[in-house]
């Protein structure tokens, strides 16, 4: 394969292998749109607040894009980011890097400014486009951005002179970039929180990124259907699971840009949206909220979950509106996104994740790495499916970024190791058991414990800490934390909410602090967490 990059030097893993996706369609993501633009140009392909574009249309503008960016010296593998909203720029964007063999990296809009500033810094970003709010907020890290060379604002609103849309207008009628972009290269880096206290990049490959959407192609699993999309287009498994699976499929995307659930409603009715993939939180108030008109939501065709906690409540409201039991997805960005689905039918079971999708295969491993028979508890880890028309054809990420020793772990034996602890069964359905990492899942978002107490530690008044996540029926978890004050100290909880909060993004700060007088621990000094649950059974803002 081609070596213009170098994996080592970036911690990540050379390919051993480097399957082709079966069938006709695409093989990188610079080339998602080409099966309909030959076929019909025409057809409807992208929608968002700020306009409509058909696959023709679409095409000529992410050429344009593409134009822009080499004007600003956009090399083959640099880093571009995006803190965008839900709309036209953020897909355009990812796709005009694509065609230029760069390297996208989304950067989440509820993220606090030293987070952004961290992961623009650890992926070495050379060119940003944010809205202008957050341009603002990074002129305080500026000393943490060395490599960037161009902090862009962007406005849907603003076409006037030196705007990103009038930069992009300028590059109109542009040929499409020849820049043999490589299929098993990288194209993408999802920073996901990291469990030693700093978040760490998974790295995808173009293949990577489009064969979940091919299998559903393939499969027929949405036949055409139009993809809305509601959660954040700069989480990479939004752009894997709505735009790139929307093209492969021939099918219209909708940016949604508004979670609340009367507005939501209204996108679901006015464009006709018929699969969302969403958490449970945001279907739960779609699903109850007074003022939403059932009619409203009738293009629905039973939208997607993904988290393995969901509350009874939302799963009797659900079987209610679609006279179905909700499937589960059990994924992960490394994969990337969903690995298996459980059957709508299957009923609730605790920790049911369902069975492995046509391209993968779940196996669980002992501690020395070693397959388990059937009903034994191990390490959940995916590897490529040995049978099927998908066969050998599963990547996972190419690795972590700048972190050689995380990949190695990750991907030894040659398979994906998740860290999650479960069991398959007889019948081949995935159970979780357990986190060995201490996930937390708030409606959607994912927490981990390390990250907050980093955090919690960094105040003077704090000995130490234990965070985690306890049922919320609302959210699925909701993130506490238990707190140890040094000697002589006075910090309150509401204090130390309200510096976590200075810190970490809104979905990440504990909505309860206990004040401990010790912290309870074993023989090795860990903190033992489950005896700590019993002083958040009540739910509340501080103790």
């Amino acid at each position: 394969m081609p070596t213009m990059f170098d994996f080592s030097a970036h911690g990540l893993s050379l390919p051993g292998r480097t399957p082709s996706i079966p069938g006709p369609g695409p093989q990188t993501v610079a080339d998602v749109l080409e099966l309909v633009l030959r076929a019909d140009p025409d057809r409807p392909a992208l929608v968002g607040r700020s306009g409509r574009l058909s696959y023709g249309e679409l095409d000529a503008v992410v050429n344009a894009t593409a134009g822009a960016l080499v004007d600003l010296g956009v090399q083959p593998f640099e880093r571009v980011a995006a803190c965008l909203p839900n709309d036209l720029d953020v897909i355009v964007t990812m796709l005009a890097v694509q065609r230029l063999g760069g390297i996208w990296v989304g950067i989440n809009r509820p993220l606090a400014p030293p987070e952004k500033a961290y992961l623009l810094s650890d992926s070495g970003a050379r060119v940003m486009l944010a809205v202008p709010e957050v341009i603002d907020e990074l002129r305080t890290c500026t000393s943490e951005l060395s490599a960037l060379r161009h902090l862009l604002p962007v406005d849907s609103t603003d076409g006037g002179a030196g705007s990103w849309a009038a930069r992009v207008l300028s590059f109109a009628g542009a040929s499409r970039p020849n820049a043999g972009v490589d299929s098993h290269g990288p194209a993408a880096i999802a920073y996901t929180s990291g469990t030693t206290g700093s978040p760490k990049g998974a790295v995808h490959s173009h293949h990577n990124l489009l064969l979940p959407g091919a299998v559903a192609a393939a499969t027929g699993r949405y036949n055409g259907c139009s993809q809305g999309v509601v959660l954040a287009l700069t989480m990479l498994n939004m752009q894997v699971l709505g735009p790139l699976t929307a093209f492969q499929d021939g099918a219209r995307c909708i940016a949604i840009d508004e979670h609340k659930p009367v507005a939501l409603a209204g996108w679901i009715r006015d464009e006709q949206v018929q699969n969302l993939c969403a958490v449970p939180t945001l279907l739960h108030d779609l699903l109850s909220h007074p003022d939403i008109d059932p009619a409203d939501l009738a293009s629905l065709v039973l939208p997607e979950v993904g988290g393995a906690v969901v509350p009874e409540t939302f799963r009797k409201l659900y079987r209610e509106r679609f006279g179905k039991g909700v499937s589960i997805g059990y994924g992960m960005t490394e994969a990337p996104t969903a690995v298996t689905w459980s059957d709508p039918e299957a009923g609730v079971m605790p920790g049911l994740c369902g069975r492995p999708l046509p391209q993968v295969e779940i196996q669980i491993r002992d501690d020395a790495g070693a397959l388990v028979p059937p009903g034994s508890v191990g390490e959940i880890c995916v590897a490529p499916a040995a049978s099927g028309p998908f066969r050998d054809t599963y990547t996972p990420m190419i690795g972590y970024w700048q972190r050689p020793e995380a990949t190695a772990e990750a991907l030894r034996d040659g398979v994906y190791h998740t860290g999650d602890i479960g069991l398959l069964s007889e019948d081949g359905n995935l159970y979780l058991r357990g986190r060995r990492n201490e996930l937390i899942l708030r409606g959607g978002a994912n927490v981990y414990p390390a990250e907050v107490e980093r955090i919690l530690g960094e105040h003077p008044d704090v000995a130490g800490s234990a965070v985690l996540g306890v049922e919320d029926q609302r959210l699925g978890e909701r993130v506490v934390a238990a707190v140890e004050l040094k000697a002589g100290q006075r910090a309150t909880p509401q204090d130390l909410i309200e510096h976590v909060s200075g810190h970490l993004a809104r979905y990440k700060v504990p909505a309860q602090v206990a004040i401990v007088e010790r912290l309870p621990r074993n023989t090795m000094g860990k903190v033992v967490k489950h005896q700590l649950r019993p002083l958040f059974q009540a739910p509340g803002a501080v103790s």
